[in-house]
């Protein structure tokens, strides 16, 4: 028989808050100091999956009280569910022509449903993150492959959208974004991260809108990290770039996860160039766009998915495995969502479901396995490094892009003529669809969703 092991002070909490008087508000203090502790996050066990899609599961967005959660997926369509049930609220059609790669859930306004969509920006290319401004349901910032960063306002009929920001490297040529993030201490601030190896921070006072066709420099950051023994890279193909990049909750530090490469933590009061303060390994991070998290009130953990099909626990200071979990079975897993208040985790991957998973198993994680399944990730990794680069690596990068420019022929969005932008970008290029547009397509009716909005990309 298994013990909680807490000693007299947790005891007393648990007790004050049977009695309390308003349990709703100690209940949420006692979340907050009960959820850190290592004996709930190492019984951290699958609770249930959320089975609805018909395709791999891109992104996953607990809905700001916690009660819903949203997903997106390949097979273009978007489920609401009420998670503790097991039982989607709504479903509807995205109105997207390729993956649903991110969904946030915001509140709506008084009328308290969604009955539609409409596209309102788009990019010249795949749209991967978006980063919406804390305390502000309708203000969001995105990213993409087409290096564009776009600030859209849903206030005003139709919506207010800018592009703020073109990412070009020191050649000028666009660098593709996978990631997107506000900083929750300083809403002027966000990082971006993509096909390269640097996070950059950029003061939003400081752009001002630009052109899809602007040649001009882009804006040096206010920040810019880097582990050290990345910046130079043997090889452009191979070089280290950042599939996913996420502020703590206090804004102090920039968590980034490399592809086939380590997860490292920046201290963002440190200076530009300054070189990492912390670093997690055991995953690997090659097949597919990785995100990776905190969990935890005080961003106590570092939580990521793997190749693998597990989902791995690092204590964020000893910096030590504490925990991992069977995730999809079909690969990688790619999606965490931690639950805003309680320890819920949520993930997603290549299976075509939602995994939740809750602090009930009746044992701690004794980590057996662990040791052999990062051997393994390991020697695939290195494996992968010493091979020398073949024909068939190049031939398959081109096949992607390939196939993502024809569904952007299919959606009716020409071909610029400016073409590829670079090899190590692998962009396409498209022009951009004019401004009108964007306020034209409505999607079908999706029904009440408890005052839900869901913003995709």
């Amino acid at each position: 028989m298994c013990d909680y092991h807490l000693d007299g002070h947790y005891l007393r909490d648990l007790y004050s808050r049977q009695l309390c008087a308003d349990p709703a508000r100690l209940s949420y203090a006692f979340t907050q100091r009960m959820y850190p502790l290592n004996s709930f996050v190492q019984r951290l066990t699958l609770e249930r999956k959320l089975e609805g899609h018909e395709g791999c599961v891109n992104c996953i967005n607990f809905s700001p009280d916690g009660g819903l959660l949203a997903s997106g997926s390949d097979d273009l369509k978007v489920i609401v569910w009420d998670w503790s049930r097991g039982t989607p609220v709504t479903s509807f059609d995205s109105g997207h022509v390729a993956n649903v790669f991110q969904i946030i859930c915001t509140v709506l306004s008084s009328s308290g449903s969604m009955m539609s969509t409409k596209r309102v920006a788009h990019h010249n290319d795949s749209a991967h993150k978006l980063a919406l401004e804390p305390d502000s349901p309708h203000v969001f910032l995105s990213c993409g492959e087409d290096g564009g960063v776009m600030e859209v306002d849903l206030r005003e009929d139709p919506p207010k959208r800018k592009r703020i920001l073109i990412c070009r490297s020191p050649k000028n040529t666009r660098i593709a974004l996978y990631s997107i993030f506000i900083d929750p201490s300083n809403y002027n601030y966000f990082a971006i991260s993509g096909r390269e190896q640097f996070a950059r921070i950029y003061d939003r006072r400081m752009l001002s809108e630009v052109t899809d066709n602007s040649s001009q420099s882009c804006p040096e950051p206010v920040k810019k990290y880097c582990p050290h023994h990345l910046e130079n890279p043997e090889n452009e193909i191979r070089k280290a770039n950042i599939t996913c990049s996420v502020y703590s909750h206090d804004g102090k530090e920039l968590l980034c996860s490399y592809n086939d490469e380590d997860i490292y933590i920046f201290d963002t009061s440190h200076s530009t160039g300054s070189d990492y303060v912390k670093r997690y390994s055991g995953h690997r991070n090659n097949q597919t766009v990785k995100g990776v998290n905190f969990f935890g009130p005080q961003s106590e953990y570092v939580v990521s998915g793997s190749d693998c099909g597990h989902v791995f626990i690092w204590d964020k200071e000893t910096q030590k495995i504490v925990h991992f979990l069977q995730g999809d079975s079909q690969g990688a897993v790619n999606c965490l969502e931690p639950h805003p208040y309680i320890p819920i985790l949520a993930t997603s991957g290549l299976d075509h479901d939602v995994k939740m998973f809750s602090p009930t198993a009746p044992c701690p994680t004794t980590l057996k396995g662990l040791e052999e399944i990062v051997k393994k990730n390991n020697e695939e990794r290195d494996e992968y490094h010493n091979n020398p680069i073949d024909g068939y690596e190049l031939f398959m990068q081109l096949i992607a892009r390939q196939y993502r420019r024809g569904l952007r022929r299919q959606a009716g969005i020409p071909d610029s003529d400016s073409g590829e932008s670079g090899d190590e970008e692998g962009r396409e290029d498209l022009d951009e669809q004019d401004d009108d547009s964007d306020n034209e397509e409505e999607g079908q009716s999706a029904g009440g969703a408890r005052g839900i909005r869901c913003v995709q990309s």
